[in-house]
């Protein structure tokens, strides 16, 4: 036994880093979806909750209250510095309409341009990204979990023309001491392609260390204001339908 070595002593894993859980092969092949016209809405349906309807953020709140992020011509961009916004109301199982578009004149490359998120409850990241040409870690670019697994194509349309997620939502179910009944299940197109088939999420979505669940009830959607230093992205069209 080493002098400096003490008797019974564990070895102590390294701790983690983010570039831990990237991976960057195999690249994700590009699809060009259909074309889209600016103006061009998909209406809400009848039964749907209206989370956005182009005038305020009346149904969203920041971390000090009012959502703070700004709202013009029908849509809201992130107002960086102010945090990310999440619903009032909260959610279990649903169907998500949301609309983003990347500024045309963006720069940056990889992670730095255009990013930012959608949490289901809060908690699981839909990545929000401009991957047109821009090539970053595949299970961080646009469509992915975040750093669970990437999109099964890349269907992005170019900065400057809007993005479409429609995605169904399965919540986990929980043990009353906390363990897992069922986990949380993901099906996601992107611009009308399938990105994500019933993908089965394996907890959280950290930048650094592993996923993980911790029990929880109802939550809200939250998009995130990542404060990158490009310009910031837009949403618009914004519904959702409890399942």
């Amino acid at each position: 036994m080493g002098q400096n070595q003490s008797q019974g002593q564990v070895p102590q894993p390294m701790p983690m880093k983010p570039e831990m859980t990237e991976f960057w092969e195999p690249q994700v092949k590009v699809v060009t979806p259909g074309a889209m016209a600016s103006n061009q809405l998909m209406p809400p349906p009848s039964d749907a909750v209206v989370l956005f309807d182009g005038k305020d953020l009346s149904k969203w709140k920041g971390k000090d209250g009012e959502a703070k992020w700004k709202v013009a011509d029908g849509v809201f961009t992130v107002n960086k510095g102010t945090g990310d916004i999440e619903t009032k109301e909260t959610f279990e199982d649903y169907q998500l309409h949301i609309e983003w578009r990347i500024p045309q004149d963006i720069q940056g490359q990889s992670q730095g341009r255009g990013n930012s998120g959608i949490f289901m409850q809060g908690i699981y990241e839909l990545q929000v990204l401009d991957n047109y040409n821009n090539r970053t870690y595949a299970n961080g670019q646009a469509g992915s979990i975040y750093k669970q697994t990437p999109p099964l194509v890349n269907a992005m349309r170019k900065p400057g023309e809007w993005n479409v997620y429609d995605v169904i939502y399965t919540a986990p179910r929980f043990k009353e001491d906390g363990s897992l009944i069922t986990p949380a299940r993901i099906t996601v197109l992107h611009n009308g392609v399938l990105v994500q088939n019933n993908f089965e999420i394996r907890g959280d979505t950290p930048y650094i260390g592993l996923p993980k669940y911790t029990k929880h009830g109802k939550g809200p959607i939250k998009l995130q204001d990542h404060g990158d230093p490009s310009k910031p992205i837009s949403f618009r069209n914004i519904w959702i339908r409890n399942l």
